[in-house]
């Protein structure tokens, strides 16, 4: 049993010598420069949420504004309305006197 596992260390023991012959400079570079672009998009994200965020409470309070304006024209539409019933009904009181006076 011994003998089978035979190749998969002789296999194990040959990776790590050829790492420790290979330069890792260039993979460390490497590495560190994935570093700072992760480092970078993270910041990126977070900006972007935060704008996202400030994007929606900007959308949040021109729809609470839109609706206070909605309002006050419903309530200019319905004192003019009734106004103008008021002056149409002192028009036709005027109208429908006698001219007995």
């Amino acid at each position: 049993m011994v003998l089978t596992n035979a190749p998969q260390v002789a296999l194990a023991a040959a990776c790590i010598v050829i790492a420790g012959c290979t330069d890792l400079k260039p993979i460390q570079a490497h590495m560190d420069d994935l570093q700072s672009q992760v480092s970078q998009l993270q910041r990126d994200m977070a900006k972007a949420s935060s704008d996202a965020a400030a994007a929606h409470d900007t959308a949040s309070t021109a729809a609470s504004v839109a609706s206070g304006a909605q309002n006050t024209a419903n309530q200019a539409l319905a004192t003019a309305q009734s106004t103008m019933d008021a002056t149409n009904e002192k028009i036709d009181r005027m109208f429908k006197r006698t001219p007995s006076n």
